[in-house]
């Protein structure tokens, strides 16, 4: 069980220590671990070779997309304010007052409807597994906009338009050519064998996941990061993994890309001695400076419960943009790094969780700057990996310079600062129309595994299409779910107008109500360590979650989020942000207004059965700074689906679709979901 405190006010500690400095801790300079990573090959956004998939849209290997087997952690009860560490609950927050919804816009340019459900799944001839949640990449620059989610990727043109060859008439599965939007997915693109071949016994790929990207604008060359998961053929992981970073050659996405790959299978501290590698290197991140490339990553050892750091790769920009058949790499290893002591008896300096690369492109002085948070166990119990309050009042600013020395023998310091700032702490999971009460025909998966009556192909009761008896009886009946509003960690952190800018999720308690999903937001100076401007944004009613700012040279900005609530279905949505003050409105995108509830298989027991539920959603949105524009990309539901038309011809009498869920129609498409999820992403372009 973890620690619950009640506080309904911040107290008066709280305030003075958000009003004082910053602790200055060790400076470590980056010792000997420099690493010379050769060019592994090429990539090309175009679908590779495959045998078409014949199945109904759902089998016994669908559920490997999805490794996150904890419910994630206890929300914070006190009144201030997961895929990590730490687990499941609700708690209370900070109180605020009610964020204004926008009366007037930035200019909205343009929106679209971006990656979704349908087209991961039914890429590369449906040899592609259920993937929950769709985490979101986004990169903009000389016209295209990049985006890729999971493990798919696509390429449009300011108007939204896929740019990448048509492949609709090759894409064959179960029969019929599908219409993915030219969607390619990322084992493709990498040159991987299909992530599953479900033609030869469903023999598994390497699992590809976590996706970022950005365009630099001073090299010219579009960047793409994903952690790679080596598998064995007959499934499971082989506990190999590493980085995948691909380099465009040109400002053109659609041409070829250079591929580099890191091994981060070793690279973790052996936390108290009882939490050994192999490691698995998780929530790979990005940012750029005028001097380097950043990749940062999550240490977790694939045999404990432990954290072992959050680790630093550092490379040469400019030979990666020159395609150079060697790069300079400096790694450094952030635990023990942060000067405040753990929670654990013995107590050491905390790790460094989820150090997220500032996004700039200029050379800031030869630094690079990164952001993180530290209320989570990975960093107050890493060698335990439980027992924290999740809760804090600081934040880190880490300083990393002699950025310059990477074109030559790298000699970099890196440092870090613990700022105090008004407190945050662990979310509850948020709330969509009908949570926690049996779905209607509205929610056609969550009504089926409660359907005991229609008769399908597969028996009587709509549930024998997708769990087995024991799972159906073990898991018993389903609702509505609350998805995941994320842990604590920092999210997308950019550098502009001289400042550090960032955000992240909290539990907040908008007008004095019921404790909601709210984001705590950071404008810091980093080089006097002084936090400029920071607050909240909540609202009674709703749920807002896993932020990303993108902030203009000129230092105006939007964040995007995803709002949700008991009237309001998951959304995509956006903030004005700058450093005068702050959050000023907010609205929900044009064209991004959600349209049903969250129905993917996470939030539901009997598709997880035995194992706990973790409705998923993010793991993260993503900004992108387009000269004087900004790009933003977040999650929404996009479509609703009636329940006749999920089920179709699997339903005794019914017509539609041969693959299950997609309620593409008999035309067979496009889908405007699978049978397991039905997320989707909404692209948009502000000026502010």
């Amino acid at each position: 069980m973890h620690k619950r405190i009640t506080l309904k006010y911040l107290t008066p500690l709280a305030l003075m220590l958000a009003l004082l400095g910053a602790t200055q801790s060790k400076t470590t300079q980056a010792s000997g671990d420099t690493r010379y990573i050769a060019r592994s090959g090429t990539g090309f956004p175009t679908t590779g070779d495959a045998s078409p998939a014949n199945d109904t849209g759902i089998s016994s290997v669908e559920f490997a997309g999805q490794t996150d087997d904890d419910s994630g952690s206890d929300a914070y009860s006190s009144n201030i304010i997961d895929r990590s560490l730490s687990p499941n609950g609700s708690g209370n927050g900070v109180p605020v007052h009610s964020g204004q919804k926008a009366k007037s816009h930035p200019a909205f340019n343009v929106g679209f409807e971006g990656l979704n459900f349908y087209q991961q799944r039914y890429s590369r001839q449906g040899n592609q597994l259920s993937h929950e949640p769709p985490d979101q990449g986004l990169c903009v620059g000389n016209g295209y906009i990049v985006e890729t989610v999971n493990d798919v990727l696509n390429i449009f043109n300011s108007a939204g338009q896929s740019v990448l060859p048509d492949n609709t008439a090759t894409n064959i599965v179960s029969g019929f050519p599908r219409d993915v939007n030219h969607a390619v997915d990322l084992n493709s693109f990498f040159g991987y064998p299909p992530a599953v071949d479900r033609a030869h016994s469903n023999l598994r790929g390497p699992q590809v996941t976590d996706p970022s990207c950005l365009y630099d604008a001073q090299t010219q060359r579009f960047f793409l990061v994903v952690l790679t998961l080596e598998t064995f053929p007959t499934g499971g992981f082989t506990t190999v993994n590493h980085l995948d970073i691909a380099v465009s050659r040109t400002a053109d996405p659609t041409g070829l890309w250079n591929i580099y790959r890191v091994d981060v299978t070793n690279d973790g501290t052996n936390a108290g001695g009882v939490n050994p590698c192999p490691c698995l290197g998780d929530y790979p991140h990005i940012g750029a400076d005028g001097n380097g490339f950043y990749v940062t990553t999550n240490a977790y050892p694939w045999a404990t419960n432990g954290f072992d750091g959050a680790q630093i790769y550092a490379f040469s920009k400019a030979q990666l943009a020159a395609g150079a058949a060697s790069v300079t790499m400096a790694h450094i290893d952030t635990f023990g790094m942060v000067n405040m002591p753990t929670q654990e008896t013995p107590a050491i300096n905390q790790p460094g969780f989820t150090v997220w690369p500032a996004q700039s492109g200029f050379d800031n002085g030869h630094t690079e700057f990164f952001m993180s948070s530290n209320a989570a166990d990975e960093a107050t119990h890493p060698v335990a990996g439980f027992g924290g309050a999740y809760v804090s009042n600081q934040i880190v600013v880490w300083t990393l310079s002699n950025t310059s020395s990477l074109n030559g023998v790298p000699a970099l310091n890196l440092s870090n600062k613990v700022l105090n700032v008004e407190t945050y702490a662990l979310p509850p999971k948020f709330k969509q129309p009908g949570s926690a009460t049996p779905p209607g025909v509205d929610v056609p998966q969550g009504h089926c595994l409660n359907d005991n009556t229609t008769l399908t192909i597969a028996g009587i009761g709509c549930w024998t299409l997708l769990v087995s008896a024991t799972a159906h009886a073990g898991g018993g009946p389903e609702v509505i779910s609350r998805p995941d509003a994320n842990d604590t960690r920092m999210q997308q952190v950019t550098y502009a107008n001289g400042k550090l800018w960032g955000a992240l999720d909290t539990a907040v308690n908008p007008d004095g109500g019921p404790t909601r999903a709210g984001i705590a937001y950071f404008i810091v100076n980093p080089n006097s360590g002084k936090v400029v401007l920071q607050g909240y944004l909540g609202a009674a009613g709703y749920d807002f979650m896993y932020p990303a700012i993108g902030v203009t040279q000129s230092g105006r900005g939007v964040m995007a989020f995803t709002a949700s609530g008991e009237t309001t279905f998951p959304s995509a949505a956006y903030a004005v942000i700058d450093a005068i003050v702050g959050v000023s409105a907010w609205g929900i995108v044009p064209g991004g207004e959600g349209q049903a509830d969250d129905d993917g298989f996470t939030g539901y027991k009997q598709q997880r059965f035995p194992n706990p539920i973790r409705p998923r959603w993010g793991d993260y949105g993503a900004a992108a700074v387009d000269g004087n524009s900004i790009w933003i990309a977040s999650e929404y539901i996009s479509g609703a689906c009636s329940y006749t038309d999920w089920g179709g011809p699997f339903f005794v009498g019914g017509s539609g679709d041969n693959l299950i869920g997609t309620c593409g129609g008999a035309t067979h498409g496009p889908g405007k979901r699978a049978a397991l999820g039905n997320w989707s992403t909404f692209i948009s372009k502000f000026t502010p």
